[in-house]
């Protein structure tokens, strides 16, 4: 049984993680990203992708972690890297965006790629260094992901 001090740092515990999560909760009103317009079927699209994206840094973060260099490039290259963009429908897509939106698409892509070559040439680098350069190229794809969903919003 636990004691009544441990069930209340418990749940103060639980009451401030539930303040922090309701502080970055934010309506549509408040909302001050930038509203991108998009066809509904190009919404969804876009959504689609986003999710892939995610998917992928997933299957990048277990490969990674399985020490198998090979497919978390592959995965990077062809489901985020520049090979990606037709994949994505980025031709169609970007004509539809603000420009600095598709800046950030197109960074997100090139770090995507160049953190394919860098874990590709991981094995060249000195034991602990190739992962600090693969954890370092694989921020440089997040870092975009963050700037885009921190400036922009299509709902």
């Amino acid at each position: 049984m636990r004691k009544p001090s441990t069930v209340k740092a418990a749940i103060a515990a639980a009451v401030v993680v539930m303040a922090a999560l309701t502080a970055r909760l934010v309506t549509a009103a408040e909302d001050s990203r930038e509203f991108v317009e998009l066809p509904a079927m190009m919404q969804e699209h876009m959504l689609a992708n986003m999710r892939d994206h995610l998917v992928t840094l997933d299957e990048i973060l277990a490969a990674l972690a399985k020490d198998d260099a090979g497919t978390a490039a592959q995965a990077a290259e062809n489901r985020l890297g520049m090979s990606s963009l037709s994949l994505h429908g980025a031709e169609h897509m970007a004509p539809f965006m603000p420009e600095e939106m598709a800046k950030i698409g197109t960074q997100m892509h090139r770090a995507a790629s160049q953190f394919a070559i860098i874990v590709r040439d991981a094995e060249l680098d000195p034991p602990g260094e190739s992962k600090r350069k693969a954890y370092d190229a694989l921020q440089a794809i997040t870092q975009n992901c963050v700037a885009c969903h921190d400036a922009y919003r299509i709902r």
